[in-house]
């Protein structure tokens, strides 16, 4: 009884931490997408900014690019707040 008790205890306390955000969950990827969008359209050469999966499925920030010269890759970062950042050249963006 005393265990369940607290266990309850535990429960409650934690609610009540989220709650009044005394426990920060780590940034949404379309907060760090949102928070970098700026800074990487302003890399020249790239043409977008969105939000995808690799190749198990798991989200990745996606940066499109004109073409993947090494210029526009060095300065791309490989992650941002703990999300995999993947370079997809997609050519340039043209509109109509």
């Amino acid at each position: 009884m005393k265990r369940i008790l607290r266990l309850i205890l535990m429960a409650v306390t934690l609610a009540a931490a989220f709650a009044t955000g005394a426990c920060e969950m780590g940034s949404s990827i379309q907060q760090v997408k949102a928070q970098h969008e700026a800074e990487l359209m302003a890399i020249p050469g790239v043409v977008s900014v969105g939000i995808g999966k690799n190749g198990k499925g798991e989200p990745v920030i996606v940066v499109g690019v004109e073409q993947e010269g090494e210029e526009t890759l060095s300065a791309i970062p490989r992650s941002l707040s703990g999300y995999p950042v993947e370079v997809r050249p997609i050519g340039k963006i043209v509109t109509h």
